[in-house]
């Protein structure tokens, strides 16, 4: 895993600008703290930073291959799962490698291919590969989006990165937020190719970008498709047992200490339990790494959040599968650390608000690379399966708004209360928010015999794959790459993807819960204890000492009479969420809101158009 930058100058020298690209390379050191590199020709410039995890050895970027018609060069981040079978095709046509790498394989394979290349590749990528011969960039992002990848487009080119800091490094590129960019901090929706900096753009899922000299191009090379399932519950469930069975075992392979993330949930246990079993022969037992609060399970309380504690469903799927489990705890003052939050908000370029959760999950990060370099995760089952509670009630998914949205407020209309009333009057959240509604559900995949409770899931399903996942993958990426860690997602292989987005609804539910055809395919590797356990999201702390420190901070930002972020949010507001009852509905969210556009202020210091 890694953190690549580029560059490209149609009237320009790049050979003379290699400050400028370590400039921009250089805020990729998070991703890759191994090592990092540099390649430059008269128009073209590329930087690499490296998590080293296949051939630590060889895999050395960014990475040339010389022609008679000029260069080749590639920096790539990620990782290709079915590398292996596509080296053993091209070495059969005639290719001679001298690495182990993955990147090489991307490198030989477009020599031999061209862009239909990314047909071929299986996994988590993003690379820009600028081909010599004909003065060409390619950007490349995977099926799912699970490794980011923003452009800029300049005057006479292009300049791209793995994250939004690498182009706001650059003296050409003006940190300027307008009201579209706003509109998407406050949504919390993430809205495929938006980058919120203005003039910046994030190459969506499944796309690829060209530059040439006639100019850049996008253009998506796979979409999901809707498709008649054909087969019963005993076949469904089998044939997702060996989908998921084939994306473990894939990814799986690295030439460093590997783990998986284990919360006791459905999915976390299900991925833990196949490589448990992949690896049965291995020198030492699966390590295993959870999160939990000081006191949370003594005075656990369910609420609408959280509905049970995670550590005793951890701890026994870690002992059903003879893990070595670690199970992070964590105290009031280090989730409430300025330090951390800054951290956090510095990771994801953005002032997403989410707090603790975001929080919690940096630490823990932080805590697992101490022992491992790779860790599988189960992001993506509850989008695909239908795991959360308002997929189960038809008149949230009914509703025109975005369900999770919808189930949070409790109502469609999305406005924002806590911001200054005349920004609520410039950005109108409720009409943004109907638009971009309307467009995610007009790019539904539907058949022409779907009834309209078929399409009412399909609907639901699709909306949670193409505008909630992506969030959910970004904040996955951020912070475990912040702290140095690769975290993979065996759920989010395209071929699981396109089988679960077709299997009926009634096979999703056949025994009246939630993700009833994923408990079946996985009973053979989860206990019992966790099957019938009901589904329960990322844990937020409880502990009132939290949200008091919360408040307290609040307190100080508002003393500050001048502060940046009252530009935002409205005062009064603010300080009655920071002096009033901190259990009241929405404050802890507001207190949230308001402490990273803070610190979001602080860091970026952006030019807010806004009018």
């Amino acid at each position: 895993m890694c953190g690549i930058t580029g560059w490209v100058s149609y009237d320009g020298d790049l050979t003379g600008q290699r400050h400028l690209l370590d400039r921009m390379t250089a805020t990729m050191t998070g991703r890759g703290p191994d090592a990092g590199g540099a390649w430059a020709e008269r128009h073209a410039a590329l930087g690499h930073r490296r998590l080293a995890v296949i051939d630590l050895a060889g895999g050395a970027q960014p990475m040339t291959a010389a022609t008679a018609d000029g260069t080749v060069a590639l920096t790539y981040s990620g990782e290709v799962y079915n590398f292996r079978e596509l080296r053993a095709e091209l070495r059969a046509r005639g290719h001679r490698f001298t690495t182990a790498s993955d990147t090489e394989v991307v490198l030989r394979g477009y020599l031999e291919w061209g862009d239909a290349l990314v047909d071929r590749l299986t996994g988590m990528y993003a690379f820009g590969l600028w081909d010599g011969r004909a003065e060409r960039l390619l950007l490349v992002r995977d099926r799912l989006g699970i490794k980011p990848l923003y452009y800029h487009p300049t005057r006479d080119g292009v300049l791209f990165g793995s994250e939004p800091k690498a182009l706001l490094a650059h003296p050409d590129v003006r940190p300027v937020v307008d009201a579209e960019g706003l509109r998407e901090i406050m949504f919390g929706v993430k809205t495929p190719g938006h980058a919120v900096w203005r003039g910046m753009r994030e190459l969506p899922p499944a796309h690829v970008a060209v530059l040439d000299r006639s100019g850049l191009r996008e253009r998506p090379y796979w979409r999901l498709e809707a498709t008649e399932h054909t087969e019963g519950r005993e076949a469904t469930a089998g044939h997702l047992a060996v989908l998921l069975e084939g994306s473990v075992r894939e990814q799986l392979v690295a030439d460093v200490p590997l783990c998986t993330l284990l919360s006791g949930g459905l999915d976390s246990s299900a991925i833990t339990g196949l490589a448990a079993r992949q690896l049965a022969h291995g020198s030492a037992p699966l390590r295993t790494f959870s999160v939990d609060f000081v006191g949370h399970q003594e005075h656990f309380v369910p609420d609408g959040h959280n509905v049970s504690p995670d550590t005793a469903y951890a701890r026994a799927v870690a002992d059903h599968v003879g893990a070595d489990h670690t199970n992070l705890v964590l105290d009031p003052a280090s989730l409430a650390d300025t330090e951390v939050r800054r951290a956090c908000v510095a990771a994801r370029d953005l002032p997403v608000g989410r707090g603790d959760m975001d929080h919690s999950l940096l630490l823990l990060f932080r805590a697992i690379r101490a022992h491992s370099t790779v860790a599988l995760s189960g992001e993506g089952a509850d989008e695909m399966f239908g795991g959360y509670w308002w997929f189960h009630d038809p008149a949230i998914t009914a509703s025109a708004g975005f369900p999770w949205l919808t189930a949070a407020t409790g109502a469609v209309r999305q406005d924002r209360a806590f911001l200054r009333p005349e920004l609520q009057q410039t950005l109108n959240m409720a009409e943004f928010a109907e638009d971009r509604y309307r467009e995610a559900v007009a790019a539904t995949p539907v058949l022409d015999g779907d009834d309209a409770e078929r399409r009412r899931v399909r609907t639901a399903l699709y909306l949670h794959l193409t505008r909630s996942l992506g969030g959910m993958l970004d904040r996955k990426d951020r912070l475990s790459m912040a702290a140095g860690l690769e975290v993979r997602v065996p759920f989010c292989d395209h071929r699981i993807v396109e089988y679960a987005y077709n299997i009926p609804w009634s096979l999703h539910v056949f025994d009246g819960r939630e993700k009833s055809i994923l408990r079946e395919a996985t009973r053979d590797v989860v206990p019992d204890v966790v099957r019938r356990r009901t589904k329960s999201p990322y844990p937020m702390t409880q502990d009132v000492r939290y949200v008091e420190a919360l408040q307290r901070q609040a307190r100080d930002v508002l003393s500050e009479r001048d502060a940046a972020v009252f530009a935002l949010v409205d005062r009064d507001a603010a300080t009655r969420a920071a002096t009033t009852s901190c259990d009241a509905p929405g404050r802890r969210l507001l207190l949230e809101k308001l402490l990273d556009l803070y610190v979001w202020l602080d860091l970026y210091k952006p030019e807010l158009a806004v009018s």
